[in-house]
């Protein structure tokens, strides 16, 4: 019982109601001010028609409690505990020693308020409890000594003639004017409790809505942020992979340019002519990839220099599967040989696979033949792309039959690329040299639909548990 008085009240809430501002303590004085002249006023109305001739204290007594109780107004948020029992005493005792001055209804309407604030906004809700208890305590005990200890029920006789009323009603005078009493108090005082713990409540769930907003909020900008960084690493892996492979192409047909200038002059033009296409893509390409970084531009928008924005049409489509033997053909030089091979499981599988991951397969290609010419004294080089749609997977392997060039360790940002390109999409990434043979291995398996790997055949522990052969 004790436990669910203490969770109605709100004991186990570990949440305090904010202290009153400056400005909400000066509004409680002037309603302080204004409930002093509404009652004064309502009091010398009552004296004027003879409402308070009954004999007892006089009239300075009379304001005395009038003005204490308005005073519990101005203080009513500051101190909520001590105003809420403060007021309960003030009335019980008014409702002994000057019964009428309390009686009248702007008064019972201030003890309401009164009463209100202190249940909703005490800040300890179990002093609360306490101040609550105090009070009904207190109630009962006036009703015992009025009704039962002093001459309550011999004035209640004198005064309602209870003689002459016997049989008018269902109930006898007497018991009927007893609890009519008690249920206009357990009124009163219940509303006042009952509607003051509502407020509270509601200010409760105000707050924990306004911190939810707040984390919402800060959960938000972190987010952005981790997209921001997100794509800037997308945009750094995508800059690196198209620099490297282009860079590494005009290097080897600049190289074979130079030996056979002299005597295969022809040789030499196509050379230098692989090497203009292939700086015009890489700059076509890192154009597209930096026009991503404007800021404030949306798709088909003009910018302030006159060119258009974020992805306008003007841009020339993502790299596909369809692209790879452009890629390859662009990759051989007189001293590499670069094959492909596009293994399907159905026909058109290939032109099925999600975009993303066509994309990610092409750079992967595209790093993994721009590895082979910098760091590979191979003369052969082969890359295989199997797209399975039974087991709704897509693998791509490049292999080569070099060793390593003395003097080009590289930085490992591109093996370091393809593993998160392949991770983002839910794959992974095998790479070393072969056991068969000379040369080094990379494989790559991928979801065709981006969203996770779903194998239906062999295990993915069992793919990456496969010996890397030639």
């Amino acid at each position: 019982m004790m436990t669910t008085l203490e969770r109605w009240f709100g004991v186990e809430e570990h949440w305090e109601r904010p202290r009153p501002g400056p400005r909400e303590l000066r509004r409680d004085v002037r309603w302080a001010l204004l409930a002093l002249l509404v009652i004064a006023v309502s009091h010398e109305l009552a004296r004027s028609m003879g409402m308070l001739s009954d004999p007892g204290p006089g009239v300075g007594w009379q304001y005395l409690g009038i003005v204490t109780v308005a005073a519990l107004v101005a203080v009513r948020r500051r101190h909520p505990e001590a105003t809420a029992l403060v007021a309960g005493v003030h009335m019980m005792v008014l409702s002994v020693v000057m019964p009428m001055t309390m009686a009248q209804l702007p008064m019972q309407m201030l003890y309401f308020l009164l009463i209100f604030s202190g249940m909703a906004w005490a800040r300890n809700r179990r002093v609360l409890m306490g101040v609550i208890a105090a009070i009904l305590v207190l109630l009962v005990l006036l009703f015992s000594w009025s009704f039962a200890i002093s001459s309550g029920i011999q004035e209640i006789y004198e005064s309602l003639g209870a003689e002459d009323l016997e049989g008018a009603g269902l109930v006898p005078a007497v018991p009927a004017v007893i609890l009519f009493t008690v249920v206009s108090n357990a009124l009163f005082f219940g509303f006042a409790i009952v509607l003051g713990q509502v407020a509270w409540n509601g200010a409760l769930r105000q707050c924990q809505v306004l911190a939810q907003s707040e984390t919402i909020h800060a959960q938000t900008a972190q987010l952005t942020d981790q997209a921001v960084v997100a794509e800037r690493l997308r945009i750094a892996r995508e800059l690196h992979d198209v620099v490297a492979h282009h860079v590494s192409v005009m290097g080897v047909q600049a190289a074979a340019a130079r030996r056979v200038l002299d005597r295969d002059p022809e040789a030499a033009r196509t050379a230098v002519t692989a090497i203009e296409q292939s700086s015009r893509d890489a700059v076509g390409q890192m154009r597209d990839l930096l026009g991503t970084l404007r800021t404030g531009s949306e798709p088909g928008e003009v910018d302030a220099s006159g060119g258009r924005g974020g992805a306008g049409t003007d841009r020339a489509p993502q790299p596909t599967l369809a692209a790879l033997p452009a890629l390859v053909e662009q990759a051989t030089t007189p001293t590499c040989a670069v094959s492909l091979d596009v293994v399907e499981s159905s026909p058109g599988a290939a032109g099925r696979v999600a975009p993303p991951v066509q994309l990610t397969a092409y750079r992967i290609v595209q790093e993994g033949l721009a590895n082979v010419r910098r760091h590979s004294t191979a003369r052969q080089a082969r890359a295989t792309v199997r797209v399975d749609e039974a087991a709704e997977q897509l693998e791509v392997e490049i292999v080569d039959d070099g060793s390593p060039r003395v003097g080009t360790s590289g930085t490992g940002l591109g093996l370091m690329g393809m593993r998160e390109r392949a991770q983002h999409l839910g794959g992974g990434v095998e790479s070393g040299p072969r056991q068969a043979g000379a040369g080094w291995r990379v494989r790559v398996w991928l979801p065709i639909d981006g969203r996770g790997p779903r194998r239906t055949g062999r295990s993915q522990a069992d793919a990456r548990s496969t010996a890397v052969s030639g």
